[in-house]
This record gives C-alpha cells, sequence and structure tokens, in this order.
C-alpha cells in the first residue's frame, strides 16, 4: 500500500501553459502541489514519485523543496530527472529506479507500450500528464497518476 504520484514539474515556469495548469506562477503552483501532497500524506508514508520531480534547481534549493514533502520517497526517474544517482539520493530519495515492479504492477514514468504488459498486470506511470492515450489502447492496463488528473496529489494504491 502505498502513495503514487508523477509529474510535479516543481520550479518548471513552461509546464503551467503546456498542461494548461492554473497557476500565475512556479510559486503558486509548487505552494499548492505541496500543500496537495503534505495534506494526504503522512511523515511515514512511502511514496512512489513516478517521474519529472523537478526542474532547475541548485541543490541547496532542491533539498529544500524536498524536506518540505512528507513521506518517504522512492524515485522512478522521469525524462526530466537528470540529476545523478549519487545527488538524488543526498536530496532525499530513498530508492532510484528506471523501471520497478511490484507484484502484479510496473512502475514506470513513460506508459508502456501494451504488448509489454503481462496478463493480469498494470502499468501505473504519468509522463502524459492530461492528455488521452493513444487511439485503440486498453486502459484497464493502465494507471496514470500525473498530478493533473488527481488535484495536484498523489494517490492510494493498494499494490
Amino acid at each position: 500500500m502505498a502513495w503514487f504520484i508523477s509529474d510535479n514539474h516543481f520550479n518548471h515556469e513552461n509546464i503551467i501553459k503546456y498542461c494548461n495548469r492554473p497557476f500565475k506562477n512556479t510559486k503558486e503552483m509548487d505552494n499548492y502541489m505541496i500543500k496537495q501532497w503534505n495534506s494526504i500524506v503522512d511523515k511515514d508514508d512511502l511514496v512512489y514519485h513516478l517521474g519529472d520531480f523537478a526542474l532547475g534547481l541548485n541543490p541547496d534549493e532542491y533539498k529544500d523543496l524536498f524536506n518540505k514533502l512528507n513521506g518517504e520517497i522512492i524515485l522512478v526517474r522521469g525524462n526530466h530527472d537528470r540529476k545523478g544517482k549519487g545527488f538524488l539520493k543526498r536530496i532525499g530519495f530513498t530508492e532510484i529506479y528506471k523501471k520497478h515492479i511490484i507484484g502484479n504492477y510496473i512502475l514506470s514514468h513513460k506508459p508502456q507500450d501494451e504488448n509489454q504488459i503481462p496478463e493480469g498486470f498494470k502499468n501505473v506511470h504519468g509522463h502524459i500528464h492530461n492528455y488521452e492515450y493513444k487511439e485503440g489502447v486498453d486502459k484497464a492496463k493502465y494507471i496514470n497518476v500525473s498530478v493533473e488528473l488527481h488535484d495536484y496529489k498523489p494517490i492510494w494504491i493498494d499494490i
């Protein structure tokens, strides 16, 4: 049992425009997402962040942001998570993966090709934000945890 979230893009000004987020600037967006996160995640909860955590922060800013969030946070890297594994661990992520499997859940940043999802498995992912799946995709095989779809807070999945 854990919380899941992706695509916060903390400190990313352009994501507001790209995904039509209802914020004036990154400060307003970041503060809202921190508030939303902490409204449901307790200090001892487990959170899987499925990529694209933050952009353009120096190490002190990154650490300060991370310390404002409740929970033990495991990162499944996204295409914008370019910092080294050592850096990410020093910031506070307890584990870092490219892709991770727990039970019958495949955790990834980008949705996996449908033919890569074994029978009985689901792909928990982000990356596509508030955009639709490709035509013909079996949506029952996927759980999109992008922040835009869940009021900018993690969702609970019994894994």
